[in-house]
Formats: C-alpha cells, sequence, structure tokens
C-alpha cells in the first residue's frame, strides 16, 4: 500500500488550517529514506486551545474524529477515519525530545506530492525510540542509525582517470 496520497491529504489539511506539525516517527523516517513500514503518521505539535481548535477543523476536513486513546495518562490526540485507513496522532511530548521549537528548527522541509511538511531530524527520530525504549522503537534503531550513517558518508571522490595514468608515468 502507498500512504503517500493519505499523508499529502494529511499535510494539504495542516496547511489550509494552518496548523503547524512536524512529522516524526517511522513516516519521517522512511522521508529520509530508511526501509521502514508503519501504519499511522505521527506530528509533535504545540498543545495550545487555538491548535486545538485548529485540529478539530483538520479532523473535519479529513472527514475523521479525533480519539483520546490513553486519556488522561497522556495528551496523544489520534485522528481517525476507518473508511479511509486514517491514523495520524498528534503528541505535544515525545521522549527524548525537550521541545517543539527545538525539534522544528532541527526538521528538514520536505516534499510529499508537491506539498511542504516539517520532516524531524534522523537523529531527533533516533533519539526519541532510544529514549522510549519500547521493543518496537529498539528493533528498529539499527535500521535508522545505518541510515544516518549512509546520508551522512560523503560520496566518493571522482578520480580522472587520464590524470591517475599521468601521475604514475616515469
Amino acid at each position: 500500500m502507498n500512504a503517500t496520497p493519505l499523508l499529502a491529504r494529511i499535510i494539504a489539511a495542516l496547511r489550509e488550517q494552518k496548523l503547524e506539525a512536524v512529522l516524526i516517527g517511522n513516516a519521517a523516517a522512511a522521508i529520509h529514506g530508511a526501509p521502514v513500514t508503519t501504519l499511522d503518521f505521527d506530528f509533535m505539535f504545540r498543545d495550545n486551545p487555538v491548535n486545538l481548535r485548529k485540529l478539530k477543523r483538520v479532523a473535519a476536513e479529513l472527514d475523521a474524529m479525533i480519539l483520546r486513546p490513553f486519556y488522561p495518562v497522556s495528551k496523544l490526540y489520534r485522528v481517525v477515519d476507518d473508511a479511509t485507513g486514517l491514523q495520524a496522532d498528534f503528541m505535544p511530548v515525545i521522549h527524548g525530545v525537550r521541545s517543539f521549537e527545538g525539534l522544528k528548527a532541527r526538521a528538514d522541509c520536505k516534499t510529499v506530492n508537491g506539498l511542504p511538511v516539517l520532516v524531524a531530524s534522523l537523529d531527533d527520530i533516533i533519539a526519541s525510540k532510544e529514549a522510549a525504549g519500547r521493543d518496537r522503537d529498539v528493533a528498529i534503531l539499527p535500521v535508522l542509525k545505518k541510515t544516518r550513517a549512509a546520508i551522512e558518508r560523503p560520496a566518493a571522490p571522482v578520480v580522472n582517470a587520464d590524470r591517475r595514468r599521468k601521475r604514475q608515468s616515469p
């Protein structure tokens, strides 16, 4: 299943309602190139009355509802539409990340179906999964770290073969 159209709908609704959020979790890791899969989309956002009203409008635009599955233990807001398979979690707090502002400052702006979206840095995704310590998060860490290493590794310089032969000639 290609989740891109569903993610693009979410991004469009966020933009329409001017709700600032950063994509986190496995979906963000996949956008960075990690070979991971996920069934949902996770976002970090600022939890305040204005943004909660915006989140309600985002849900309405997506023909979805907002659930609080772990209330009152967590501040998780789950936007769900069973008909389309949509599940997007909005969290004001995530393990391993101190603030939304810091996450946003380190995020990369990527595009999904031509729509810009802030995507958490791979370092922040890794830090969050390490701090959460859940079995499923720990299991994916080697894949994320390998992806980060591949991204950070500079490409090997291309050497002109003719120049190399001239230097080696006596």
